[in-house]
């Protein structure tokens, strides 16, 4: 199936996709996130597009965000955003990428919100550390995330952690060269589990907040049992997940009273996005096949 995804006509992709994109518009991500919330859940908005071509694009794009940080605001939403540094031109220009982060990190703090620098791939771990490292001085509101699944994280969570931090943990979902990973963590995802734990417990250890972001059930009731072990209040961590995405799991937490977030990916770049979903969820894959038997 995802090797097929290219010859998929592109409006069934599009069908498929609605499950876990909001929509290509503001109106549309804001109309999302007030069903979200009304479930119990707060989300994070991340408006698609990576590595772009200009910096005029990576204009637009902060533009983009300061915009929806304004609609947050407006309409009383409990949200904040996610922003891949490569889309605010990271990779072509890095004083301009940190002057437009910045506009965004301020508009949220004149709304009393919060920013999410998303990580990407190896090549940009130290970049974005970097980049996280100059605001932090100035700016509290701003937050990074790890991945498990690398070696380094051992060594780059520790200047991350402190009382009042704010720190996103997750697996880690790029194709990385062997040297970077923990042991396994190319051919068995749940090797990574250990690890994520180990990280989840250095957060509780020092006051930091964590967003644990994860589908995997296992790990989550691993993560519930060690803040069961060391008596950590539910307000010290949440778990996060993507739009459409393991909906029952998501209700469960609900249910048993912990805080959810829901990634909220909304823009004009919706193909890219879906088609990249598609090849990594299976289930999404399912969908897509229904959308093309019943269209």
């Amino acid at each position: 199936m995802a090797h097929a995804i290219p010859l998929v006509p592109r409006v069934l992709v599009q069908k498929a996709s609605r499950r876990y994109i909001a929509g290509s518009t503001v109106g549309e991500a804001v109309a999302r996130i007030r069903k979200l919330n009304a479930l119990g859940c707060a989300a994070t908005v991340d408006v698609l597009g990576e590595v772009v071509a200009d910096m005029r694009q990576a204009e637009r794009t902060a533009d983009e965000y300061i915009e929806v940080l304004d609609a947050v605001h407006a309409h009383g939403l409990d949200a904040n955003v996610s922003v891949k540094p490569s889309a605010l031109g990271l990779l072509l220009d890095e004083a301009h990428c940190e002057h437009n982060l910045l506009r965004i990190v301020d508009a949220a703090a004149r709304h009393g919100n919060f920013v999410r620098i998303d990580m990407e791939d190896a090549s940009c771990t130290q970049k974005e550390i970097d980049l996280l490292g100059r605001l932090r001085p100035r700016h509290t509101n701003v937050g990074l995330v790890l991945q498990a699944y690398l070696k380094r994280t051992y060594r780059d969570i520790e200047p991350l952690l402190g009382q009042g931090r704010n720190l996103r943990l997750c697996k880690g979902i790029y194709v990385e060269d062997r040297q970077h990973l923990v042991d396994d963590a190319w051919r068995d995802r749940s090797a990574i589990n250990a690890h994520f734990l180990h990280h989840v417990g250095r957060c509780f250890d020092t006051g930091t907040f964590v967003g644990v972001a994860t589908h995997d059930a296992e790990l989550i009731d691993g993560v519930t049992r060690l803040a069961r072990s060391r008596d950590i209040d539910r307000s010290r961590f949440e778990f996060q997940m993507l739009l459409g995405v393991c909906e029952p799991l998501r209700d469960q937490l609900l249910l048993a009273g912990y805080r959810v977030r829901i990634y909220v990916p909304y823009g004009k770049d919706w193909y890219g996005y879906s088609t990249r979903r598609i090849k990594e969820n299976p289930q999404i894959a399912g969908y897509l096949m229904r959308a093309m038997l019943t269209r």
